[in-house]
């Protein structure tokens, strides 16, 4: 996995991405296939060795790109959760999920209350959510939590719905990630 990340992402699903040189190379086993839950996924490549550290979360004005996903006005305010998804004791995914504030109010969920626990878990637990298409993109650098080292970010995401609740789930797979997940088979 090599190439940088850019400044605007083009998230795109697996149908839209055929044909694009940049995603030629993409781990689309990875970024397109729906087999459930990121977290179980990770769970067994790391032989039980998982674990969330939440690295942020509070209400804040959503990006662009999360009120286009969520189908909500400009500049709306959010529940904004990045969390480390840590296999084998080092982060191998960088994830952020948002939902909108007057839908998560609405909903009456608070994901404040999820603490170190796996949000990913909980939706495919919750029946009643349905999951929207996988898209994928280079994620850009600017976006991924200070510090990080990260020269190949292919990120996907998808929106979970529950009237009139939406969430949205980005998964960025970190570089330290990709020499465990060439063992899943």
């Amino acid at each position: 996995m090599s190439g940088a990340c850019d400044d605007s992402p083009r998230w795109l699903t697996q149908a839209a991405a055929r044909g694009e040189p940049d995603y030629a190379e993409a781990p689309l086993g990875w970024l397109y296939a729906d087999r459930g839950s990121l977290t179980e996924r990770l769970t067994a490549l790391s032989d039980g060795r998982f674990a969330v550290e939440v690295l942020a979360q509070g209400w804040q004005p959503l990006r662009p790109d999360e009120c286009q996903a969520l189908e909500v006005a400009p500049s709306s305010s959010g529940w904004v959760r990045e969390v480390w998804l840590r296999g084998a004791g080092e982060p191998w995914v960088f994830a952020r999920s948002v939902a909108a504030r007057a839908a998560l109010e609405a909903a009456d969920f608070d994901l404040s209350t999820l603490g170190d626990r796996p949000l990913g878990h909980w939706l495919f637990q919750a029946p009643a959510f349905v999951r929207g298409p996988l898209e994928a993109c280079r994620y850009p650098r600017a976006w991924l939590p200070e510090g990080t080292e990260a020269t190949a970010c292919w990120a996907r995401r998808s929106v979970f719905r529950r009237a009139p609740l939406a969430i949205l789930v980005s998964e960025v797979f970190l570089p330290a990630f990709w020499p465990h997940a060439e063992r899943e088979s």
